[in-house]
């Protein structure tokens, strides 16, 4: 990161103090090339494979786990609250079981002013929520009402947070001068239902596992969830087709809160059409407003 201009000149690289003119989110290409050189490090994937991890979700879920081999590294800018984590369900883009369980926990350690994860409590109970396009990872928001209160406190390095795959969450905003990185980790029953996307890089339109293994040293966590007759089911793109018609009818109106939404479409949508449209819309929201124009 201090290589690519994400890490101020001159500070200490363990502060991580961000450099701001090298603000970039997810799925952009400038965030994607960064992240690629993390996403290749073996160190980086092993994390999911502790056996503190491992043990304590198999004592929970009552049997076998798979750590999902899809892993997930966040890098959250100080001071663009506008693209803090909206509130969503992990479910939609996880698929298979909903009972996987997500362990998100902090590469360093988290006082306040760094935010960090809520939780809004008793959420997991309740299905699937409705939700509308917004800036931020996934590109989409809740919208509605939750009956439990949000639940958050600080994290040290080496905390971990366990959640549902239904539980509604968010990023509270990163109010310090630092980058905030993080990670997702997925398990769920060997014996339960998976997703194919699962079993997929992160950035799958980026990097295979091949190149991802490429430079390792030696073959360990290399495609181990193939040792085990997995029961695939299909991906339901349901949530995302809805995600994006919403998204494709509020940038034509100028919203600008569907811009992570068509980023997203270009950056993975297999339909050449859908993806020239989405170009054409993330243009125009790019395009300065003419005078007495309404956003």
């Amino acid at each position: 990161m201090q290589e690519h201009g994400w890490v101020a000149p001159g500070t200490p690289l363990t502060d991580a103090i961000a450099d701001l003119r090298g603000f970039c989110v997810e799925p952009e290409p400038r965030y994607n090339r960064v992240y690629s050189h993390m996403y290749g490090l073996q160190s980086f994937h092993a994390t999911q494979h502790d056996p503190a991890l491992v043990g304590l979700l198999e004592r929970m879920m009552g049997g076998k786990v798979l750590p999902h081999p899809r892993i997930i590294g966040r890098t959250i800018f100080p001071k663009r609250e506008a693209y803090t984590t909206p509130p969503h369900q992990d479910f939609i883009p996880i698929q298979g079981t909903p009972q996987t369980y997500t362990a998100w926990f902090p590469l360093a350690d988290l006082p306040a002013q760094m935010g960090g994860l809520m939780v809004s409590s008793g959420s997991h109970r309740h299905g699937i929520y409705r939700f509308k396009p917004a800036l931020g990872a996934g590109g989409l928001q809740v919208t509605d009402e939750l009956e439990g209160p949000w639940v958050n406190n600080p994290m040290r390095q080496g905390d971990v947070l366990f959640f549902h795959s239904h539980a509604v969450h968010q990023g509270v905003p990163n109010r310090s001068d630092r980058l905030r990185m993080s990670m997702d980790l997925r398990y769920q029953r060997i014996d339960d239902p998976i997703s194919p996307d699962s079993l997929m890089p992160h950035i799958k339109e980026v990097l295979t596992w091949d190149q991802i293994y490429a430079d390792w040293p030696n073959d360990d966590y290399k495609y181990y969830w193939k040792a085990h007759q997995m029961q695939l089911v299909p991906f339901d793109t349901r949530y995302y087709d809805e995600r994006d018609k919403l998204a494709m009818e509020i940038a034509g109106k100028g919203d600008a809160t569907a811009r992570s939404a068509l980023q997203r479409i270009i950056a993975r949508d297999p339909d050449p059409g859908k993806v020239e449209r989405a170009r054409q819309l993330l243009t125009s929201l790019d395009e300065p407003q003419q005078a007495g124009s309404h956003s």
